[in-house]
């Protein structure tokens, strides 16, 4: 067992692993075998006897790792060398990312693409997992066959990469720190510094920490803390959802938000036999990008595969059972839905709250230049975090979307390895990129939805495998395309 230390020998393995030795059972003294690591090398196979705080005669304190090896050979994956509460006696690095979701992932693979030393970077994570494709979390992870898995879409399969499950970090020389939250980050000195007052010093620093979801308890709504009510960002968390939907078979569900979100899950649980409502106040779904007749497609579309829209109200509050469940959402025109399980997908806000007052800050993001690098020469930012110079518009934005984050990763690391080696690179050139997939629908969307919108093909939801899209026209130019059910050669076209 891996297990967290900076403790005296003999607490640490007790601790650990309570074994006796074989025809003693009764018999206090444990006798161990371990492995002490360091920088991701076997630095000694040792015994230890933990009634004497022993290891090879030596007394102290483990400031790295120890693995259980009782078993001969040691059968434990050595490639997991970093966890959140391991006391590591080296915490300088040339690198560090900030944040393990896919920008981070997509940014490591760069690194090694550019030539990275062992040792140089360093990935810390509040997440346990290594970095992977975050959008299986709203559709295949929820399956209720089938379902995929980790280390299945660990970046950067998304991309059409090479996958990469923990071991690849170690066999790079890359440091995954998982499970640590960081509380403070001191630009000026370039120290970060973990809830568990762990410091980490950096030359170069990639804020990767992406969104975190807005609450309905942000709004004040009554009863926002009951038990049943679910959000969606992280592994975890869907985790806990899928526990939900499997101790409920055939349950009701209320959907709140009509969004990417709200929409992709609504789906996937009527495909796990939900009764499911979907609540949202705009007039129509997905209001940001579709157009009123995109979204009537979708929205008849759903109601055929038994969802029940409920539009042009909010939820104001939940009532609970005994137990603190969920049982009753409240809305603004009066009505109360039962529920058994709620999910809401209200949107999503960047996580900058770490660097306040200490980077420019723009349309809710930290500000960039066309190469991520931020108010400060040695910090730059990626993903959701980022607003950056839109080139093809001539403003700036923020995006929120994977397509995004990986190519924003790559954009920054690029630009920090050119500029160690005097060279230079092209500005980031983005076109506006959009997908999602439900039931058996698939829809693609570039560039930006201004102007007129002009639709056509068969934008009929009872029609079978139906494909229609729509372009967006301003001053004489298309500047958007749309397109559902699109082949492969299609959907590549359109973003031309």
């Amino acid at each position: 067992m891996l297990k967290a230390l900076n403790v005296p020998i003999a607490q640490s393995i007790a601790e650990s692993n309570k074994q006796t030795r074989p025809g003693n059972p009764d018999d206090d003294q444990l006798e161990h075998k371990v492995l002490l690591c360091k920088q991701q090398k076997i630095m000694l196979i040792a015994n230890l006897w933990v009634d004497a705080g022993l290891v090879n005669g030596a007394t102290g304190t483990i400031t790295d790792i120890v693995y259980d090896a009782s078993m001969q050979p040691p059968t434990l994956p050595l490639f997991v060398v970093r966890s959140s509460s391991i006391a590591m006696a080296e915490t300088n690095f040339k690198y560090i990312i900030v944040g393990g979701g896919v920008a981070a992932g997509y940014a490591a693979r760069e690194f090694v693409k550019l030539g990275l030393k062992s040792g140089e970077l360093a990935i810390i994570s509040k997440e346990a997992v290594a970095p992977y494709e975050r959008p299986a979390l709203s559709k295949a992870y929820l399956f209720p066959e089938g379902a995929a898995r980790l280390p299945g879409f660990h970046v950067c399969v998304g991309g059409g990469g090479e996958r990469q499950p923990p071991e690849w970090y170690f066999e790079k020389g890359i440091e995954l720190i998982l499970s640590t939250e960081l509380v403070k980050a001191d630009l000026a000195t370039k120290t970060l510094t973990s809830a568990e007052e762990k410091t980490f010093k950096y030359e170069i620093l990639i804020i990767a920490t992406g969104a975190t979801v807005i609450k309905l308890s942000d709004f004040g709504v009554q009863g926002a803390d009951a038990k049943g009510i679910y959000y969606l960002r992280e592994i975890a968390e869907a985790d806990a959802l899928i526990a939900a939907i499997q101790s409920k078979k055939e349950g009701t569900a209320v959907v709140v938000g009509g969004g990417y979100i709200g929409l992709e899950l609504a789906a996937v649980l009527r495909i796990n036999k939900y009764k499911v409502k979907m609540v949202y106040p705009e007039p129509w779904c997905m209001p940001r990008l579709f157009t009123a007749d995109i979204a009537a497609f979708y929205e008849g579309y759903y109601q055929g595969k038994g969802v029940e829209i409920i539009k042009g109200t909010v939820a104001t509050g939940f009532t609970t059972d005994e137990d603190g469940n969920v049982k009753i959402v409240k809305l603004k025109d009066g009505r109360e839905l039962e529920a058994d399980i709620v999910i809401v997908g209200v949107g999503a806000r960047p996580l900058t709250g770490l660097f306040k007052g200490q980077l420019e800050e723009e349309k809710g993001g930290i500000k960039t230049d066309a190469f991520f690098k931020t108010s400060l020469p040695d910090v730059y930012a990626v993903g959701d975090v980022a607003t950056f110079p839109m080139k093809i518009y001539g403003d700036v934005r923020r995006v929120e979307h994977v397509d995004h984050a990986r190519k924003s990763a790559a954009q920054a690391v690029q630009a920090i390895k050119a500029k160690e080696e005097g060279k230079s690179i092209e500005e980031y050139d983005y076109l506006p990129f959009f997908y999602s997939r439900s039931f058996d629908l698939s829809w693609q969307f570039y560039g930006d939805n201004t102007g007129e919108a002009v639709i056509f093909g068969d934008n009929n939801p009872a029609t079978p495998k139906a494909k229609f899209g729509s372009y967006w026209i301003k001053d004489g130019k298309v500047v958007g395309v749309f397109l559902e059910n699109g082949s492969p050669e299609e959907n590549k076209a359109i973003a031309k």
